[in-house]
């Protein structure tokens, strides 16, 4: 690859004599060439610009000095065809004009510039190159990219113009010593920023490197730097995530980018932001509607529809929500869609954790269910219920359920609850493998009433306080907390 710089102070170009460009060019893999505008400049002070036509401030860059210049750089004569009949580069020929009022340049951009055979840049002062010289090239046949690097203004296309060559070169064969650099970057195909880099000592000042990353378990590795992409991705950059192919996310993708306050709906082609909170009164008659529509979809098929409504009518209803909404022993917090249209369900989920433990009264919460015999607790030690755990049926799958389950335990902890438990149809067995995956571990089984009749239920506990996994924290995120797969609890 061949690039060309066309500038009146060719020393600012002398970074590219440094690193990996200047290795490449005196390996043969890069030719770089800086030329003077002056020299096509024949007055006697060498003039290369003028007043604005229309009048305003500052000086515009002469077309005629341009023209001359481009067309022996690039080897054209005034119509923009090869000055000796013959393409004297053969392969693609590109003309980069940077300039504030051009399209951005991105990693998308240096990918698709790699291809081409030879670049000229042509750097602007003052207030830019007059308009016509793109459009004289253009118009003849001349590939002509107009690229910004960023919302700002520098004085000259010097520094864009080596940021251009810096981001393409790099992708030349032969340019980096390791070609697997480029798999792992910032910007790349998968559309996320890189993720954070660690080296030697694993602890400096108090700051630890995450024991996976040394672990030499290769999988685990490269899943903790996805999600730590992932993190960064949203933190910094939810213009990015809001692109993202839905398809290209798995299931531990769709967990992360839950944790950051991002979700997947089924059907959609991106993600869409959401945000798990507390529920407040003005939400209870949404919540007790998602209850209501919910429920069924967790029954086990025994269960009869009219055993299904008389559950939903006795245990699920508004009076009940209110009051875990009022009651400092529950913690009721729900999933709602931001930005959504007016006709779709804002609220698609809730949770319910609540504590055993009674008031001056003796009186325990409402809807908590009696302790099983399997779950012991150890006296003194704190103890409460997942009682639900429900998402909108077009939430399966997107890490929603789990952003729900780290924010009730986060709550749990913070409320100094020691140990959690819950019960989960025995027939449930995708639920059962969400929980485990969370650090539940079963103990036994109870009896469940739906509507009249008795079904059996898997129960699991776990310590409130364990880590669920390597990934952000309840908490961390700015809305939804963390992510995994749909259950009833």
């Amino acid at each position: 690859m061949r690039f060309d710089v066309v500038t009146i102070f060719p020393d600012y170009l002398r970074a590219l004599d440094l690193s990996l460009v200047g290795r490449a060019v005196a390996t043969g893999t890069l030719e770089v060439h800086v030329h003077d505008l002056r020299r096509w400049a024949h007055d006697r002070h060498r003039t290369v610009d003028g007043t604005p036509a229309g009048g305003g401030a500052g000086m515009v860059m002469r077309p005629d000095v341009w023209g001359k210049a481009l067309d022996e750089v690039m080897g054209l004569d005034g119509t923009g065809s090869s000055t000796d009949g013959a393409d004297p580069a053969p392969g693609r020929r590109v003309l980069v004009v940077p300039t504030p009022s051009g399209e951005l340049f991105t990693q998308r951009t240096a990918e698709d510039l790699a291809s081409a055979a030879t670049i000229t840049f042509a750097c602007g002062r003052y207030e830019g190159i007059d308009a016509r010289v793109a459009q004289h090239y253009r118009a003849r046949g001349v590939e002509v990219r107009e690229l910004s690097i960023g919302d700002y203004v520098l004085s000259g296309g010097e520094v864009a113009a080596l940021v251009v060559i810096e981001a393409v070169a790099r992708l030349v064969p032969g340019v980096l010593g390791n070609p697997d650099s480029v798999v792992e970057e910032s910007h790349g195909a998968d559309g996320l920023l890189e993720h954070p880099a660690y080296t030697r000592p694993l602890s400096w000042r108090g700051l630890e490197v995450d024991p996976v990353l040394v672990s030499g378990d290769h999988a685990r590795v490269r899943r903790l730097r996805r999600d730590q992409s992932i993190a960064r991705t949203a933190q910094r950059r939810p213009d990015l995530v809001a692109v993202l192919g839905a398809s290209a996310l798995d299931g531990a993708d769709r967990a992360a980018l839950a944790a950051h306050g991002w979700v997947v709906p089924q059907g959609a082609d991106h993600p869409v932001r959401a945000r798990v909170r507390h529920v407040c009164h003005e939400d209870v008659g949404a919540v007790a509607d998602l209850a209501a529509r919910t429920f069924p979809d967790a029954c086990p098929r025994e269960i009869t529809s009219d055993q299904v409504a008389e559950h939903i009518a006795t245990n699920l209803t508004r009076s009940h929500f209110a009051s875990w909404v009022e009651d400092p022993r529950a913690e009721l917090v729900l999933a709602e869609l931001e930005d959504q249209p007016q006709e779709c369900h804002r609220v698609v989920g809730y949770a319910l954790l609540v504590e055993e433990q009674a008031d001056r009264d003796g009186n325990v919460p409402a809807g908590l269910d009696p302790r099983p015999e399997c779950v012991t607790a150890g006296e003194g030690r704190r103890v409460a219920e997942l009682s639900k755990i429900y998402v909108d049926s077009s939430m399966r799958g997107s890490g929603l359920a789990r952003a729900l389950l780290d924010q009730v335990l986060h709550c749990a902890t913070q409320r100094g609850v020691d140990l959690v438990w819950l019960g989960t149809s025995t027939s449930n067995r995708r639920a059962q493998r969400a929980y485990r995956h969370v650090g539940f571990a079963r103990v036994g089984t109870r009896t469940y009433d739906v509507g009249g009749r008795l079904c059996r239920d898997v129960v699991m506990v776990r310590e409130a306080r364990a880590r669920t996994g390597s990934g952000p924290q309840p908490g961390t995120g700015p809305g939804v907390t963390s992510a995994g797969t749909g259950a009833r609890s």
